[in-house]
């Protein structure tokens, strides 16, 4: 396995999105006293962010980088 400093800038971007999509996934609680709607968008909102890490982290993968999810 190839390590993540052999593509720093991709391995960046996915770290980016990790964090991202941890942000998001932390604001479904805090909107959680807006109501349903709130929640829903939230919710949407941090599955496109995880989703995106996700593509990164296969990305990284098919290059031959072991990551930890």
């Amino acid at each position: 396995m190839t390590s993540p400093s052999a593509y720093p800038e991709l391995f960046a971007t996915y770290q980016r999105a990790k964090a991202d999509a941890a942000h998001k996934f932390g604001l479904i609680s805090k909107v959680a006293k807006k109501g349903p709607k709130a929640v829903q968008a939230a919710m949407d909102t941090a599955a496109r962010a995880e989703k995106r890490k996700d593509s990164f982290a296969k990305k990284l993968r098919s290059l031959g980088v072991e990551i930890e999810d």
